[in-house]
């Protein structure tokens, strides 16, 4: 079996992330449409092309591990999964995609025993990469994929910052901000709020960039699974909303796989 701590392994998902980002330029270069699946949410070929890329790669590299992929999950295509599975979102931020905006990514979360124990963040557009995991020490760099072959330039580990009450940033969700989510940061004080899209909020607080960001709308596990787990191995911590373990793999419900509310944090507590 394939170890996620294997260098050659990670390298080959980066690769795999590098051309789903080429894929996801290009197509947004060229011009594309969107439609909307079932549960309203748009989707592009964009979406389609970049998780194509992922899934012929984890299927290469570890065809016995089970993977829950955004669009295959829409087409009605959901494994059966056991205590190992990954977890894919291949274009998370398509509004924001859509939009013409930068703050979209590509993810890949590798779950175990209910917890994230690795995760690749790709935000094509600036070529900001974040990487890390379990035994797996965090870090970020640049992979220009504009650029023919690929290289990974300007590397530094990843590490929260102390939390000092008169930087204090937090950052909530562009597109899917609650009303509960503004009551939470004003009864915090937090006088300083980034809107951001996407799993990049999740690597900011890893990068100590930001301190916190709540949400208290639900989201798809495929949307949390990569970033969470880069977080937490930078120092960070994600809880459920009353400061209970946020754990993956919730097939037992009406929605399988959805999320609900949470508070990820750096240095804050």
């Amino acid at each position: 079996m394939n170890s996620i701590t294997d260098t050659q392994i990670q390298e080959a998902l980066i690769a795999a992330t590098f051309e789903a980002g080429k894929v996801i330029l290009d197509i947004r270069q060229k011009g594309f449409n969107e439609k909307l699946k079932q549960d309203g949410s748009p989707v592009t070929l964009a979406d389609q092309l970049a998780e194509e890329i992922l899934l012929t790669t984890l299927a290469r590299l570890f065809p016995e591990i089970p993977v829950i992929a955004e669009e295959a999950v829409a087409a009605g295509e959901i494994p059966t999964i056991n205590d190992r599975f990954f977890l894919v979102d291949a274009l998370d931020g398509t509004k924001d995609f859509i939009a013409g905006g930068d703050n979209f990514t590509v993810n890949i979360g590798l779950i175990e025993q209910g917890l994230p124990v690795f995760g690749i963040v790709y935000a094509p557009d600036s070529g900001r990469l974040f990487v890390g995991g379990v035994d797996i020490k965090p870090w970020q760099a640049i992979m220009n994929c504009r650029k023919k072959l690929r290289e990974i330039t300007d590397k530094k580990q990843l590490r929260v910052r102390a939390f000092e009450p008169a930087k204090a940033l937090a950052i909530a969700s562009h597109s899917h901000r609650a009303s509960k989510t503004d009551k939470w940061l004003e009864k915090q004080k937090f006088s300083k709020v980034k809107p951001l899209a996407s799993s990049l909020k999740f690597c900011l607080l890893a990068a100590g960039e930001a301190d916190v960001y709540p949400r208290f709308s639900p989201c798809m596990e495929w949307d949390t699974a990569a970033g969470h787990a880069i977080l937490c191995a930078a120092g960070g911590k994600l809880t459920g909303l009353a400061g209970e373990q946020f754990l993956y793999g919730k097939v037992e419900q009406e929605i399988p796989f959805l999320n609900p509310g949470f508070i990820a944090s750096g240095g804050w507590r």
